[in-house]
């Protein structure tokens, strides 16, 4: 049997990514290695650049995320991979995929400013399901009588739409309205890659 010295870090990298269930910063990365043998930061991204070098036109990639590094399967490989699950990805309304819009466009906003800005009523169940899915937490509350929670997006929001920062959503212009992008967030969901 090798000893961790004489693994590549690459493989052992790759071997902690694909168990890892989460995306891992690089910090993370050098911390699963002995004090004694732990690589420098500058060692762990050269690693990533390499395993991402090496996982060029196969199925799986290596991505960057809000939340750090994960190997998933390529968006293209996607829909051959979900026939592995019997479990249909779940369907979302199309009031919860505006409620998610408004959030990530015009964070932090109100329950009010939501109501609003689409003309209706905000259930309950929609915010709740966003924040069970850790999409949107509350980061505080407006000045206010009432003091309303005031809601924006959080790192697993990112991850999952394989963002690193909101400045990777497609662009909102003034002509655009709420179905289209709606619809955009829809098929996003719809094509995720599993990981």
């Amino acid at each position: 049997m090798m000893s961790d010295a004489a693994l590549p870090i690459t493989g052992i990298i790759e071997a902690v990514l694909l168990t890892a269930g989460k995306p891992l910063t690089v910090q993370q990365l050098r911390e699963v290695f002995d004090e004694t043998e732990r690589p420098t930061h500058k060692a762990v991204e050269q690693a990533l650049v390499e395993l991402e070098q090496l996982c060029s036109g196969r199925g799986i990639e290596l991505k960057k995320v809000a939340s750090g590094y994960r190997l998933q399967v390529r968006e293209s490989f996607a829909p051959w991979v979900a026939r592995l699950f019997e479990e249909k990805p779940p369907r979302y309304s199309r009031a919860l995929l505006e409620t998610l819009a408004l959030i990530g466009y015009r964070q932090p906003i109100t329950r009010g400013e939501i109501e609003d800005i689409r003309g209706v009523a905000v259930s309950s169940n929609i915010i709740r399901t966003l924040v069970e899915r850790e999409w949107v937490r509350i980061v505080g509350h407006r000045e206010v009588p009432g003091r309303p929670a005031m809601y924006a997006t959080t790192r697993q929001f990112l991850d999952y739409f394989n963002l690193i920062s909101l400045d990777q959503l497609p662009p909102l212009s003034v002509s655009r309205d709420l179905d289209a992008i709606g619809r955009e967030i829809k098929q996003k969901i719809e094509q995720t890659p599993f990981h």
